[in-house]
């Protein structure tokens, strides 16, 4: 069979390998990476349902690349969740009526872990084969930072530079970026939104000379290997569900700011997994759940909240959905992106059944953080190593706020014929005011409580294209 190449959804890059498009992160005509097809794997569910994550990873992953030799991509993949603290990698928990998938197991404490494990160790796969260098500018609303930080840090050919909007990330959050004092890590705390942030990034990729000169590389979600890596564990947490329930479907919900990891999930449902909802949950930042019930995607204002992951206007990835909707059209595709980014709009008729979505704002999030503390169990146990690693609070099961939103939506969309996974993208220590806020009670975890006194570095710098710009001229080496 011929081998998958990626193409972009504004249909002028020139096809990539697997290898190529993992380097390359944005297309070079400013559209987003995809693969030339996808496959359907229906007639692999069987033989998968029983193996380990790595081995599932293994499976997936290889469909999309055939320029890593199998031995060294297994070896890649085993490296990679290596590092997390729980056997399973990605473990479920039933949790009253509701599957919990705790994809917070890595090194810092997020589900971005999973994916920016490995894109790390391909960076220095190919960098080493390559003998290249590779300066990383990312944006982050949160957790992306730090988990691409410590993806990447003290490699010798890697750069990283991590704009965060100033005092718009949790404390813990941003403690665990800037505390990271490797010499090729740059922390830039930027006078704006996250959105800004995202503007420039793109802003400076699509300067396709200043990108080539300046060897310019992605970890944001825009870069494919992030979503394809996100895709396996919607397959994994199937299989353990389907073998505890018998469910012939399952619905997730997915709390959801920039589309990449709902994104993973719509792939996963292209390849054959037996999905009867997608449950997209917003914060009041509610710019995808809008669209998803009136076909419109309108700009408004970024409101701070509980759930800072959450809170952005402009989603990355969602691109990528817009151009499988148009019917893999990228004339279209590039015309709706070229009105949206003139009037901040842009509207699609019709409908898309998979998709359900829904809003929890401030006070339902506490809310449902404040039950589920009380009220609620999880009725498989945790790991003999994580005993310590959970919350002070003891009777019942604690949420963050980000998992919160989508446990409120998903109530809504309760199918006793498709049981509910809602997946919990990072730990709720990272988030102490929330739940203290919640419950009255504080939340740890060890390797948090670490970073209290630990000395931190960052830059602040002006909400300014060219500022970032100048720094990156500055510190860069290629």
């Amino acid at each position: 069979m011929k081998p998958i190449r990626y193409i972009s959804t504004r249909g002028e890059q020139t096809p990539l390998t697997f290898k190529d498009a993992v380097m390359t992160g944005l297309a070079r005509d400013g559209g987003l990476l995809i693969p030339d097809r996808i496959p359907n794997v229906t007639d692999k569910l069987e033989d998968w349902k029983d193996l380990d994550y790595p081995d599932l990873a293994f499976e997936i992953i290889r469909l999309f690349t055939d320029d890593i030799p199998e031995a060294r991509l297994r070896e890649l993949i085993a490296s990679a969740y290596s590092s997390f603290t729980h056997p399973e990698v990605a473990p479920l928990r039933r949790i009253g009526t509701t599957w919990i998938l705790e994809l917070f197991h890595g090194p810092t404490l997020a589900f971005k872990d999973i994916a920016l494990q490995f894109l790390g160790r391909l960076f220095e796969e190919i960098l080493e084969e390559r003998n290249g260098q590779l300066n990383i500018l990312a944006a982050t609303s949160g957790d992306t930072g730090s988990a691409a930080i410590c993806g990447v840090r003290g490699q010798n050919r890697i750069q990283i530079f991590v704009m965060h909007p100033k005092g718009r990330v949790s404390p813990l959050q941003e403690r665990q970026m800037t505390s990271v004092l490797d010499a090729n890590v740059f922390n830039l705390a930027v006078e704006g939104s996250f959105d800004d942030c995202q503007l420039i990034m793109k802003t400076l990729f699509s300067d396709l000379p200043f990108k080539d000169a300046h060897a310019l590389g992605t970890v944001n979600s825009v870069n494919w290997a992030r979503v394809l890596a996100q895709t396996v564990y919607y397959f994994y947490s199937f299989f353990r569900v389907q073998e505890r329930t018998g469910a012939k479907e399952v619905q997730f919900s997915v709390p959801t700011g920039n589309f990449g990891d709902i994104m993973a999930g719509y792939l996963a449902t292209q390849m054959g997994l037996p999905v009867k909802k997608l449950i997209l949950a917003t914060n009041e930042n509610n710019i995808l759940s809008r669209f998803f019930n009136s076909g419109e995607y309108s700009m408004g204002s970024v409101v701070p909240t509980l759930s800072p992951s959450m809170d952005i206007q402009v989603a990355s990835n969602f691109e990528r959905y817009l151009y499988y909707r148009t019917g893999k059209d990228s004339a279209k595709l590039s015309e709706l992106m070229d009105g949206f980014a003139e009037s901040g709009a842009l509207t699609v008729e019709g409908s898309d059944d998979l998709f359900a979505a829904g809003e929890a704002g401030t006070e339902e999030t506490l809310a449902t953080i404040r039950k589920y503390s009380k009220e609620c169990r999880a009725s498989v146990p945790l790991a003999s190593n994580e005993r310590d690693a959970r919350s002070t609070l003891n009777s019942g099961y604690m949420l963050d706020p980000h998992t919160a939103v989508g446990v409120a939506v998903a109530e809504r969309f309760a199918d006793a014929s498709a049981p509910t996974i809602c997946l919990a993208t990072a730990h709720p220590a990272k988030f102490t005011e929330a739940i203290e806020q919640a419950t009255g009670e504080t939340a740890h975890h060890p390797v948090l409580d670490k970073l209290a006194n630990a000395e931190t570095r960052c830059d602040s710098i002006a909400n300014d294209e060219a500022a970032i710009r100048d720094y990156l001229v500055e510190k860069t080496r290629s």
